[in-house]
């Protein structure tokens, strides 16, 4: 049996495809992962064999790219997020449709920002199972980033996919259609011992996007000017260029690391509204400050907030009083917790991959 997971080239698009990609290996099946760019490395650290469909692909310079022709492609909404998605695509489809071919996969797995697998699921006559990754509605997402690579191809529609896998809380995003799976955020790295102990003080992370050039630069620049003024022991993860050389007494820094491993041991979050971290975070029970100026991670940010699971901080400084409430209001980490529990209550990626195998040999010839 072989499946091909497809995952736009952002790391944070393959994290959260990999709890699932794992359990279809451990179950003997042939797994290929399709992707570009820095995304291709994420997925060889999990250990899974991985198809570059775009070697040298620079997805800064295919951003400002699109930026220049399309000014809604930074702006909140589906629109904008099509608009950058849908170049990127186009860019792959050609590849994924040639590596479809190749591996002959029986299920074809994407995301819904990947429209390139889902199209090239289409044209070879794979079954196509959607993997929701976001708190938008994947197939509104996939509709806005697939016209460039439809129009191109003479194809009038993305597939329908045989079953689509929801990880989103309901209690976040309502209810949905398709198989709910316990959200298992993936570690792909080992941790230092001093971020596996619990502190003395409230541990608050903070993390940026895993996408070059993304708009989450500026968030640490912001919290460090008031780090010394909270409680807190503040982990700076992969710390943004330009930071002083000398931080607060109460600031520590450390490379790319598990957010699975540390979250808990940490009181808050601090991030930039991508939805690997948002789900890492409702899968941990731990309440989350999103500092998100634009794009779909506005909506994650705004998401968050409706749901009493933390605050939204769109496009200003942090403040003191913003970083104090996350780790002190005592509501956002009960809404947490309720959530956590929601998606714990869910089949696991095993069983979830036992029904996507079921697919394959329910379409598979005689």
């Amino acid at each position: 049996m072989r499946v091909l997971v497809v995952a736009a080239p952002v790391p944070g698009h393959v994290l959260p495809l990999l709890p699932l990609s794992r359990a279809l290996a451990a179950a003997g099946t042939d797994v290929l992962i399709a992707t570009a760019g820095d995304a291709v490395a994420t997925g060889e650290r999990a250990g899974l064999p991985v198809e570059d469909l775009a070697p040298g692909f620079d997805l800064p310079s295919v951003s400002r790219g699109v930026t220049l022709r399309h000014p809604l492609a930074g702006t909140t909404g589906s629109r904008g997020t099509g608009a950058l998605f849908g170049a990127i695509n186009a860019r792959l489809v050609d590849a994924l449709l040639d590596a479809t071919e190749r591996f002959r996969p029986d299920v074809l797995v994407a995301e819904p920002l990947a429209v390139a697998g889902q199209i090239a699921a289409a044209v070879h006559g794979v079954p196509l199972v959607r993997h929701e990754i976001n708190l938008a509605d994947g197939a509104e997402l996939s509709a806005a980033a697939a016209g460039p690579s439809l129009r191109r191809l003479r194809i009038d529609r993305l597939p329908e996919p045989v079953a689509v896998i929801q990880v989103a809380p309901t209690m976040v995003v309502g209810e949905r259609p398709g198989w709910p799976m316990r959200y298992e955020p993936p570690t792909v790295a080992p941790l230092p011992s001093w971020l596996t102990e619990t502190p003395a003080l409230p541990r608050i992370l903070v993390s940026r996007s895993t996408a070059a050039g993304s708009g989450s630069a500026g968030l640490m620049k912001s919290l460090v000017p008031i780090a010394s003024r909270v409680d807190a022991e503040i982990v700076l993860v992969r710390p943004e260029p330009g930071l002083p050389p000398r931080l607060p007494d109460n600031v520590r820094t450390i490379g790319w690391v598990s957010l699975d491993a540390v979250l808990p041991t940490c009181s808050g979050i601090v991030h930039h509204g991508g939805s690997g971290t948002v789900q890492a975070a409702f899968a941990a029970g731990v309440p989350q400050l999103v500092h998100a100026p634009s794009a779909d991670h506005r909506y994650n940010a705004e998401a968050v907030a409706r749901a009493g699971a933390g605050i939204c901080v769109p496009g200003r400084n942090l403040a003191v009083d913003d970083v104090t409430r996350l780790i002190g209001d005592d509501t956002l980490r009960k809404a947490s917790v309720t959530i956590q529990d929601e998606l714990a209550a869910r089949p696991s990626p095993a069983e979830i991959a036992g029904r996507v195998l079921a697919l394959a040999t329910a379409s598979a010839p005689g």
